[in-house]
């Protein structure tokens, strides 16, 4: 299942992320993963949580983004939540290629819960993003 918390910046989406990942981790019985740009999360989120920095794998665009989940998940059949602070910083500001994504991502990760925050007003979405907001 996908999620996406959406916001412009400074509206308070990272700070409702760090919650969640507390949450999870705190009941999860398999691994949970947090995946960002930069290492900011290091200290707010607890250490059982595997932190990822994109920039460390030369993620720059959906494809590799799509193709690094995918190997995540195939290496890791105990990952149980997948969580990721800025998409739009890792990916790139095309919509068109984050709904794509999202929608092979939703395919991939049909037990798995995947979280994502994206700096950008509900409106600026088309639809294909906004049908993975909850």
């Amino acid at each position: 299942m996908i999620n996406l918390i959406p916001g412009k910046k400074g509206t308070g989406k990272t700070k409702i992320l760090v919650d969640s990942i507390v949450k999870a981790a705190e009941k999860a019985t398999g691994n949970v993963v947090c995946i960002e740009r930069g290492m900011k999360l290091t200290y707010d989120i607890p250490h059982s949580v595997r932190l990822v920095d994109a920039e460390d794998y030369a993620i720059s665009n959906y494809e590799r983004f799509y193709g690094f989940v995918a190997g995540l998940l195939a290496g890791n059949h105990d990952i149980q939540e997948i969580f990721v602070d800025g998409i739009l910083k890792i990916g790139g500001r095309d919509y068109d290629e984050l709904g794509s994504m999202l929608e092979s991502i939703a395919v991939l990760a049909k037990d798995i819960n995947i979280v994502f925050t994206i700096s950008a007003d509900v409106e600026d979405l088309p639809a294909k993003v906004r049908a993975f907001i909850k």
